[in-house]
C-alpha cells in the first residue's frame, strides 16, 4: 500500500463500521442507531481533514496493489472532495431522521448495514482514479442499494427492487464492455491519462473509441437516471424508505455522473460530436422527467421524475462544455454547482416527505393533501427545497441555472449551430427556460396539495392529532438541510463562486476571467420568463385538469398519464421476454433444421437400419416418435434435438472466447 493511508480508511472504515452496527444491534437497537451517526460523523471528519489538505494544495493519493488483479487508487482534488462531503454530509442527515424513521418498521438492522455498506462503496466511486476502480465500487454500490429499494418486502417493493437490480445489472455489463474496448484501444484507464491517451488513438480507431464511449455512457447513465434506462427511478423512490430515497437521489445519481463526467472531460474533451449526442439525450431527460411530474398525483413519484429532470439539466451542461469548447468554463460551472444544489434539494424535499409518510404511511395526494397546514416549520423546510429547485432568485438553484442557461446563450451569441442548424440551438434554450417553468409548476402542485390545501375528511385530523409530527432531532435535521440553500444562493460569489473554483482542475478548465453579475437584469430574464411559464402552467393545465374542485378550498388530484406509455412494461419487459426469444430462436432455428436434414439425409443414403421384426416393435416405434413430436410442438419457441443442443452449446463457447478475447 502507498500513499496517504487515511484516504485508503475513508472508504475501508464504512464496511467495517457497517458490521459493528449489525453486531451491537443484535444486543441494543438504541446502541446501534447511536453507532451508525457516530460512525457517520467519523466519516465526515476524517474527510473534511483530507480536504482541508486538498485546498492547501497538496496531493492526497492511494494505491493498494494486487486488489482485484490490477488493484485499487485513490485520487483527492477539489472536485472529489466536495462531492465526498456532500456524500458524508447527506449520509449522516439520512442517519439522524432513519432514527425516528425506522423506529417502528422491521430488519432494521440490515436497513443500517447496507446503509454504511454503500457509503463504503459510494465514497470508493468518487475517490477512484482510474475507471477500474470506479466500476468495482460502482457494482458494489448498486448491489448495496438494492436492499433499500427492496426493504419493505411487499410486492411493489420486490418489484420495484426487481427492476432496479435488472437494470443495473444491465447498465453493469454494458459499462464493463465498453472499459474493455477502452482499455485494448488506450492501454490505460487512469482517469488523468485519459486525454492524452485518447489524443494518440483518435486517428487510428475513432469509430472504436466513440463504440466504447456509447457502451461507458449507457452503463453509467443508468444509475445516473438518463433516458432510456431511467425506468427505475419513480418506481425505486416510491417504495424505498425515504432517508433512502434521499441517498438514491441526491447522491447516487451524482455517482453515475461521475463516470460520465471523467469520459467526458477527458476522452471527448472538446468533442463537437460527443457534446451533440450528450445534449440531445439531456433535452430528452429533462423533458420527459419534468412532464411525468407534472402528471403525478404521488409525492415521492413526483420528487423521483423531478430528480430525471433535473439530471437532465446537467447533461445539457455537459452537452454545451463539449460544444463551447475551450470556452465552456460557465458550463462546467453550472454543471458542478447544480450537481451539488441537487443533492441538497433532494435531501430537504424527501426528508419532508418522510415526515408525511412517517405520519401519516401514505404518499398519494388525494390522502395527504392539507396534512401540512399550521405546520410552519415543515412548511418553511419543504419552501426553501421548493423554491431553490425552481430556480428562484436568492436561493442556490438560481445560480447554477443561471450558468448553464448562459452557457446556451453564450453558444447561441457564438453563431454555434446545433445538427447544423442555429434555429435548433434556439429550440434547446427555449425547451430550457420551458422545463425550468415545468419545475416551478409542479412544485406548486405540491406545496399547494401540502400546505394550501385541504382534506374533505381527515382535516382536523391533520391539524390536531399531528401536531407533533417529529421530534426534534427530525426537525433539527431539517432545518440544517434547508438552510443551506438560501445561504448560497443570497451570497453567490462568496460560496458557490469559490466552490466551483476548487473543482477547475477535475475539468481541465480555465479561470473564469471576469465576474458573473447574478442578479442583473440580462439574467434575471431566464429565472422570470421560467416562473412566468410554470405559473401558466399550473393555473391554465393543473389546475383545470390534473386537480378537481370537491368544495371550497378543496381539490382532488387525478392520474391523466396514459398507461401504453410506460416503457417498462410495454417496450423493455416485452423486448426482454418475447420479442428477443423470438427472434433468436427463428434465427437459430435455420441451423437447426439444416443439421437434422443433414443427418436425415446420412441416415437414409449410407446407413439403412435394420426392419424390424414384429408388428410390437413396430407400435412401440411409432408411439414413441409420436411422444417426441408432441413434445416438440409444445415448445412454441424452441425444437427440442441433439443437433439444437450442441448448436447452443458452440454459440456459447464462442460468445465467452469473444469476451475473453
Amino acid at each position: 500500500m502507498q500513499g496517504n493511508i487515511l484516504l485508503g480508511l475513508t472508504v475501508g472504515w464504512p464496511f467495517a463500521a457497517a458490521l459493528l452496527c449489525y453486531l451491537t444491534g443484535r444486543f441494543s437497537k438504541r446502541m446501534r442507531n447511536y453507532a451508525a451517526d457516530l460512525s457517520i460523523l467519523l466519516e465526515l471528519l476524517l474527510f473534511a481533514s483530507l480536504a482541508v489538505q486538498v485546498w492547501q494544495g497538496e496531493t492526497v493519493t492511494f494505491e493498494a496493489a494486487g486488489i482485484c488483479s490490477l488493484g485499487i487508487c485513490f485520487v483527492l482534488d477539489g472536485f472529489r472532495a466536495l462531492f465526498g462531503l456532500l456524500s458524508a454530509f447527506l449520509w449522516l442527515m439520512s442517519a439522524l431522521m432513519s432514527n425516528e424513521y425506522m423506529k417502528h418498521e422491521r430488519n432494521r438492522n440490515r436497513y443500517y448495514m447496507f446503509l454504511l455498506f454503500t457509503l463504503g462503496a459510494t465514497m470508493g466511486v468518487f475517490l477512484s482514479a482510474d475507471l477500474y476502480t470506479t466500476f468495482i465500487f460502482f457494482e458494489i454500490m448498486s448491489f448495496t442499494s438494492y436492499v433499500w429499494v427492496a426493504q419493505n418486502e411487499t410486492p411493489q417493493a420486490l418489484d420495484a427492487a426487481s427492476t432496479y437490480l435488472g437494470i443495473a445489472v444491465v447498465g453493469g455489463l454494458i459499462l464493463l464492455m465498453g472499459l474493455f474496448m477502452l482499455h485494448h484501444l488506450l492501454g490505460t484507464l487512469r482517469i488523468d491519462e485519459l486525454y492524452e491517451a485518447g489524443k494518440k488513438a483518435w486517428t487510428e480507431d475513432s469509430g472504436q473509441i466513440y463504440t466504447a464511449g456509447a457502451l461507458i455512457l449507457l452503463g453509467f447513465g443508468a444509475k445516473a437516471g438518463m433516458f432510456p434506462l431511467h425506468v427505475w427511478m419513480p418506481k425505486a423512490h416510491t417504495v424505498s424508505p425515504a432517508p433512502a430515497s434521499v441517498l438514491l437521489s441526491g447522491i447516487l445519481t451524482k455517482a453515475g455522473l461521475f463516470g460520465i463526467l471523467s469520459v467526458s472531460c477527458n476522452i471527448f474533451r472538446y468533442d463537437p460530436w460527443w457534446g451533440t449526442a450528450v445534449l440531445l439525450l439531456g433535452m430528452v431527460t429533462m423533458t420527459l422527467g419534468a412532464v411525468l411530474a407534472v402528471f403525478a398525483v404521488n409525492l415521492k413519484r413526483t420528487l423521483a421524475c423531478s430528480s430525471m429532470s433535473q439530471i437532465g439539466f446537467v447533461l445539457i451542461g455537459l452537452g454545451m462544455a463539449g460544444l463551447l469548447g475551450e470556452e465552456n468554463q460557465l458550463a462546467v460551472r453550472g454543471i458542478v454547482l447544480h450537481m451539488m444544489n441537487h443533492s441538497l434539494f433532494k435531501l430537504v424535499l424527501f426528508l419532508a416527505a418522510g415526515v408525511v409518510f412517517m405520519n401519516l404511511e401514505e404518499l398519494e395526494l388525494n390522502q395527504i393533501r392539507g396534512f401540512g397546514r399550521r405546520k410552519p416549520f415543515l412548511q418553511l423546510a419543504f419552501l426553501s427545497g421548493a423554491l431553490g429547485i425552481g430556480g428562484i432568485p436568492l436561493f442556490s438553484g438560481y445560480v447554477s441555472k443561471t450558468l448553464l442557461h448562459e452557457s446556451i446563450v453564450e453558444y447561441i451569441h457564438e453563431g454555434g449551430t446545433v445538427l447544423g442548424s442555429t434555429g435548433f440551438t434556439s429550440f434547446v434554450e427555449l425547451l430550457f427556460l420551458f422545463c425550468g417553468g415545468l419545475t416551478v409548476a409542479y412544485m406548486i402542485k405540491l406545496y399547494h396539495a401540502l400546505f394550501r390545501n385541504r382534506h374533505p375528511v381527515r382535516q382536523k385530523e391533520f391539524e390536531e392529532q399531528y401536531r407533533n409530527y417529529a421530534n426534534p432531532m427530525t426537525k433539527l435535521t431539517l432545518l440544517l438541510s434547508g438552510a443551506v440553500i438560501p445561504v448560497l444562493g443570497i451570497l453567490p460569489g462568496v460560496t458557490m463562486e469559490r466552490i466551483a473554483d476548487s473543482t477547475g482542475t477535475f475539468f481541465a478548465v480555465h479561470p473564469l476571467e471576469h465576474e458573473i453579475a447574478y442578479f442583473s437584469f440580462v439574467n434575471l430574464k431566464g429565472a422570470v420568463i421560467s416562473v412566468a411559464v410554470g405559473c401558466l402552467v399550473y393555473f391554465l393545465f393543473i389546475k383545470k385538469t390534473v386537480m378537481v374542485r370537491e368544495a371550497p378550498g378543496c381539490y382532488g388530484y387525478k392520474n391523466l398519464w396514459p398507461v401504453w406509455l410506460d416503457l417498462e412494461k410495454k417496450v423493455y419487459v416485452p423486448a426482454l421476454t418475447k420479442w428477443l426469444p423470438s427472434v433468436c430462436a427463428g434465427i437459430f432455428r435455420i441451423p437447426d433444421r439444416l443439421v437434422d436434414f443433414i443427418i436425415l439425409t446420412l441416415k437414409e443414403t449410407l446407413y439403412r437400419p435394420l426392419r424390424l421384426q414384429t408388428e410390437s416393435e413396430e407400435a412401440a416405434r411409432i408411439s414413441r416418435a409420436e411422444r417426441i413430436r408432441g413434445r416438440m410442438e409444445s415448445h412454441k419457441w424452441m425444437t427440442i434435438s441433439l443437433s439444437f443442443g450442441f448448436l447452443m452449446c458452440c454459440i456459447g463457447i464462442v460468445i465467452m472466447v469473444l469476451c475473453v478475447l
